[in-house]
């Protein structure tokens, strides 16, 4: 039997990255290209720094992580189940040389966790080849592969990012320039994206018209870089410059960049999510500090749902900011009451139910002589099927705290996501078919509260953009299948 301690928390699909070096890369020597030693200029190393990079954006994605790059207009890549470091050594990075690079991670939402599925897609084409990375989901991908299909088509992989390769392979034949090509694939797929697409002579980024999904723009030097994130970018050197626009079409060249604006119809959608625990907390995306966000999140957590406690304690990692907020607008002190084991793998086996129990304490454990004798304040950011927060607050009791106060910096989460975020089907989610009372008393809190809808969009101080709220009230940004068929695409490939 397995225990997977990611199962009770939401997860994002990916992190996205790419690079096109304009720093004369491409007109060193080959001595200077293949020197490993500590003199060679890693800013010049596309696919180095894409690396680096990566390893930023791990935390949206841990299944399997690749690069790819080109070079004299072929392109050379390498992908693999595993985190960053599991993926790449240094003789790998090596043999990546070029002069533009793109690179993945990946949790799966569209598509099982397989090798063929981890990406950046490379496709050849009557043209020549692309590498594509894709960050998101898309809502019509069944009717879109069963239609290319009947016209030919033939697929290696089960995600929904192949269909997009498919799609802009179809019209590259016809269309005269990549940019045409792009718009027509933009006409046909519905959903989320952030794609990155590497040619062998342009690097380009885009965003979906709602831009549900983040993507932003760097320079490092005289090199222009995309990122999902902005810590991306601070992990490479490289100066935020701005958010790529929804709808947003951004091509990088020798001659610099270009901005291709289609038409948007629809007030601009991000997913909430990415305040709430997606993004990383020192990244900013559309205007917006994560940090502050989540500060504010605990702070309207407390004026909403105050209580009188002790201690204020949050579940590591993704509740420690909202409950450093919680503390500040609540004058309760702040405090490590549970210790997080970093070392401890996303799965590992457990012979017997009874074994499952002990899983959550192998992960996580309590401080019992900070939390012993107090009345606590225990801040997450949501809570999804519910079990591993009942068994953190039993292992608390255990440990000698009076009484466990639960606090959540999200509303309750009743409905399944459509684009890109692992959320289960609602028979699965614990605050579909129950009311705060019946989910305190299923988690075994002594009370418990969650923020407001209407609080939790104001969180995100200076953002500049509006919000996908609809895993909380149903209000999805455009048609989605039935959820039923929301695993249709996999089922059929």
């Amino acid at each position: 039997m397995y225990i997977n301690f990611r199962q009770d928390k939401l997860h994002e699909e990916c992190g996205v990255f790419g690079i096109f070096n304009n720093d004369n890369m491409a007109n060193a020597s080959s001595s200077d290209r293949n020197d490993s030693s500590s003199n060679r200029n890693d800013r010049h190393d596309v696919a180095r720094l894409t690396y680096y990079a990566l390893y930023a954006l791990q935390h949206r994605g841990q299944e399997s992580a690749g690069i790819a790059v080109t070079d004299t207009g072929t392109i050379l890549y390498h992908k693999d189940m595993g985190l960053v470091p599991e993926v790449f050594n240094e003789v790998v990075i090596n043999h990546l040389k070029g002069n533009a690079a793109v690179g993945h991670v990946r949790y799966s939402t569209t598509g099982a966790s397989y090798r063929e599925n981890a990406q950046p897609i490379v496709v050849k084409y009557k043209n020549g080849q692309m590498a594509i990375a894709h960050n998101g989901n898309l809502v019509n991908a069944a009717k879109l592969r069963e239609k290319l299909e009947e016209q030919g088509a033939i697929f290696q992989t089960t995600n929904d990012s192949e269909v997009i390769a498919s799609l802009l392979s179809k019209y590259r034949i016809t269309d005269t320039c990549i940019e045409d090509t792009v718009v027509s694939m933009m006409k046909d797929v519905k959903g989320s994206y952030a794609l990155i697409i590497l040619t062998p002579r342009k690097l380009i980024g885009i965003r979906d018209p709602l831009g549900i999904r983040p993507l932003c723009i760097g320079m490092v030097g005289n090199s222009y870089v995309l990122a999902s994130e902005s810590c991306a970018l601070d992990a490479v050197g490289a100066k935020f410059i701005r958010d790529v626009n929804p709808g947003e079409i951004v091509v990088i060249d020798k001659e610099g960049l270009k901005s291709i604006q289609t038409d948007v119809s629809e007030p601009s959608r991000l997913c909430i999510f990415e305040f709430v625990y997606f993004a990383r907390p020192d990244s900013f995306v559309d205007g917006a500090s994560v940090h502050q966000a989540r500060i504010e999140a605990g702070k309207r957590l407390a004026a909403e749902h105050p209580v009188e406690a002790d201690l204020v304690i949050g579940a590591p990692d993704s509740g420690l900011t909202a409950a450093m907020g919680y503390s500040m607008e609540s004058g309760i002190p702040y405090g490590q009451g549970l210790l997080k084991n970093r070392y401890v793998g996303r799965t590992f086996i457990q012979p017997d139910q009874t074994q499952r129990e002990l899983g959550v304490r192998i992960k996580f454990n309590a401080m019992k002589s900070v939390v012993s004798g107090k009345r606590l304040v225990m801040v997450d950011d949501s809570i999804v099927r519910g079990t591993t927060t009942r068994r953190i607050v039993q292992m608390l009791k255990d440990a000698g705290a009076k009484e466990v106060h639960m606090r959540v910096s999200s509303p309750p989460m009743k409905y399944p996501c459509y684009f890109g975020v692992d959320i289960p089907s609602r028979k699965q989610l614990v605050a579909s078919a129950r009311n705060v009372d019946e989910i305190k008393n299923m988690i075994g809190a002594d009370s418990l509260g969650y923020l407001s809808l209407e609080g939790l969009t104001t969180t995100p101080l200076g953002a500049k953009c509006g919000f996908c709220t609809a895993c909380f009230n149903a209000e999805y940004p455009m048609e989605v299948p039935e959820e039923a068929n929301k695993l249709s695409f996999e089922r059929k490939s």
